[in-house]
């Protein structure tokens, strides 16, 4: 009978658990836009948001790409890619044609990288697509690996489970996500405090605001490779590469670097 206050206290604990994931969420502030709001605001800033807003970001959104180990003739997409600036690098690491893919919810956006990508003489090798990544328009086990930055956090509370499950889904067995995001796991900062307040007096207009990215993945069934936690300019950054967990022998497990 030794084995029941054992299952008792595992029941407890999983309990606490939920409560605190629930608490969690709860905790996340929400975006208000709608996604028609957000795409007028991303063609309006298209064609300054290099110098506005992407050149603050771009740091740590190269050091999620480089710890994301894409290699030669993968399968890669990114989401949200903006003026293109990662979606290039992607590509140039790939060397195959047809073999990068690109969601952007903006128009606006997607201009701009078409002249970016056009400028590298690297336009044929990648696939530009207007959409949104909570309904993605790609086949189950599509891509080698799946990158977003600072796109996550744009996404309302009750859609990010929502997109992370569209990602599985097209991501191979094993497939890598790549993700940096501005983390809630601080709440006590200061700058995390005022981004939010900013976040609520103007929700159009900054329509990101800081989330638990590690625990939603976590939620929705992946498995964390690696986790660092940066700051820029003080607000906390978490930059994660997570797996599409897989069945198999040990093996096939230590290809993906997860445990066995």
């Amino acid at each position: 009978m030794l084995f029941m206050p054992l299952l008792r206290y595992d029941r407890l604990w999983s309990a606490n658990v939920n409560r605190e994931n629930e608490s969690k969420t709860l905790n996340i502030l929400p975006v208000p836009r709608t996604k028609e709001e957000a795409k007028q605001a991303y063609d309006r800033i298209s064609k300054y948001y290099d110098y506005v807003i992407g050149a603050f970001g771009r740091k740590y959104a190269k050091m999620a790409l480089e710890r994301l180990s894409i290699v030669e003739g993968e399968t890669v997409l990114e989401i949200g890619f903006g003026t293109g600036y990662c979606l290039k690098r992607i590509a140039e690491l790939t060397s195959q044609k047809r073999k990068v893919y690109g969601i952007d919810i903006s128009s606006g956006m997607i201009e701009m990288t078409k002249k970016r990508l056009e400028k590298a003489c690297l336009a044929n090798g990648v696939e530009l697509l207007c959409g949104d990544a909570a309904s993605m328009p790609f086949g189950e086990n599509t891509f080698d690996a799946v990158f977003m930055s600072f796109v996550l956090e744009v996404f309302d509370t009750p859609e990010i489970p929502r997109v992370l499950e569209q990602i599985k889904q097209v991501l191979k067995p094993g497939g890598r996500l790549g993700v940096a995001s501005m983390s809630k796991e601080n709440g006590e900062s200061v700058f995390l405090k005022l981004y939010e307040w900013i976040h609520n007096k103007w929700p159009k207009y900054i329509g990101s605001r800081p989330i638990y990215a590690e625990q939603a993945l976590i939620d929705t069934g992946y498995q964390i490779k690696s986790k660092e936690k940066v700051k820029l300019f003080r607000l906390p950054i978490e930059i994660i590469v997570a797996v599409k967990t897989i069945s198999g022998n040990s093996e096939s497990r230590r290809a993906t670097g997860l445990p066995v």
